[in-house]
Parts: structure tokens; C-alpha cells; sequence
């Protein structure tokens, strides 16, 4: 690999961008390509798809042999609200390969006894979202059933471009949460892209079922194509 490769590579990669480089098998030819540049590449399909699937590959294009060397940061998991759900919820993501962090000012609810080996930050979200560099490749679960803990969290997510965005409760409740985030400043987009009820519609009823659901349905979301995701809702 040249040298200024291995720098762009190195940068992406500390910029939590994701990225893809491909080489040509046969003649050794190698070359970086960028998220920001993926739509206009002549293998946008093939890039697209193993990065859905966080995949290196071979395939073939334009009579060449090509691999496809795929370079997707490590995604996370936020979970806003240390309640039953999340003690399911989160070994169950951290299995999956998930940076698992929980926030939860209440220190009843937030205690190393209730999540071994989890990162714990007993904060409220204004203060403990934004160390934790929130981004495209994060996923953000809202679950404390407490407007002055999820609202100002969900709020965050919107901005950080979360690629996945979920909220416990009924329609009912998520109506109702839909006005107070607008009254907040949110956009009518922004509250579309939360998932609530949250989960696939699985029938789940005890905590680790619906932790279950809810990282079947985060899983649909970063691997599934658009069209197969509409059909997984």
C-alpha cells in the first residue's frame, strides 16, 4: 500500500468515516474510496452492499478481479435509561460487537451492580451525551419512560445523525412526545425516524424479548437495503 494511502486510510479511520479500498488482484492497483464519494463511484452497488454487510469481498467488475477491503467504524450502542430493558439489552449488543454505553442520572438505576462490565454514566444526557461523539454509526435507544431524561436525549440524536433511533412506549405516548419535541424545536422528519413502539412487532412482553426486538430491528436498519427494511418494519 503507498504511503499516501495509508495516510487518507489512517485519517478516515480516526474520523469514524467509513471507508473502502480496492484493489485490483491482478495488477496489484490500489485506490481509496471515500463515503463522501460512493454515490458517483462505478462500483457504488458493490460498495454500498459490503459496507450494509461490514464485509471485505472479491467481486468482479469491467473484466477486472477486484477485492474490496471494507473499513466501517465500530458501531455503538447509547442506551438512555438504565431500566430492565437495558440490563437485557445491553450484554446482548456488546455479543453482537456493539460499544455499549449507559446513561442514566438516576444512581438507584445506574449502578455497576445492575451492569457489570458496562460502561455507566450516572448524568443527565445534557451533560453526559456529548463526550461520547454521538455520530452515523451510533445507535440511540431512549427507554426511561421520563420526559426530562429521553426528550432532551432524543433532541441529541437528532443532531448527531444517528443511524438508528428507537423510543419505549405506546402510539399514544409517542403522540404526545412528538408534540413536546416539536415544541422543543424538532422537525416532523426528525421525529419520523423514531422507531416507537420500539422493536420488530415480534409479540415480545418480558424484558429480554423486547431487547431482542430491538436489536433484531437496529440490525435491519444498518444491513438491510431500503427496500428490505420497509418489508422488516
Amino acid at each position: 500500500m503507498k504511503l499516501e494511502i495509508l495516510h487518507e486510510l489512517n485519517a478516515e479511520r480516526a474520523a469514524r468515516r467509513p471507508v473502502i479500498l480496492v484493489t485490483d488482484t491482478e495488477s496489484g492497483e490500489q485506490r481509496l474510496v471515500k463515503a463522501k464519494d460512493f454515490a458517483r463511484d462505478p462500483l457504488r452497488a458493490e460498495l454500498e452492499k459490503q459496507l450494509r454487510m461490514g464485509k471485505s469481498a472479491s467481486v468482479e467488475a469491467g473484466g477486472k478481479k477486484l477485492f474490496l477491503n471494507v473499513y466501517a467504524p465500530t458501531a455503538k450502542l447509547v442506551i438512555v435509561g438504565a431500566v430492565h430493558i437495558s440490563q437485557a439489552l445491553a450484554p446482548l449488543a456488546r455479543s453482537l460487537g456493539y460499544d455499549v454505553t449507559v446513561v442514566d442520572p438516576r444512581t438507584a438505576f445506574a449502578s455497576p451492580e445492575r451492569f457489570p462490565d458496562i460502561p455507566l454514566i450516572a448524568e443527565w444526557p445534557d451533560t453526559a451525551l456529548p463526550p461520547l461523539n454521538v455520530d452515523a454509526y451510533t445507535a440511540f435507544v431512549a427507554v426511561t419512560h421520563d420526559p426530562k431524561i429521553d426528550d432532551p436525549a432524543l433532541l441529541h440524536a437528532f443532531e448527531r445523525n444517528c443511524f438508528y433511533i428507537g423510543a419505549l412506549g405506546s402510539r399514544k405516548t409517542h403522540a404526545k412526545r412528538g408534540d413536546r419535541l416539536r415544541a422543543q424545536g424538532a422537525k416532523d422528519s426528525d421525529i419520523a425516524r423514531i422507531h416507537a413502539p420500539i422493536g420488530l412487532a415480534i409479540g415480545a412482553v418480558s424484558p429480554s424479548e423486547i431487547a431482542v426486538a430491538i436489536m433484531a430491528e437496529i440490525t435491519a436498519v444498518l444491513r438491510l437495503p431500503p427496500k428490505e427494511k420497509e418489508e422488516a418494519a
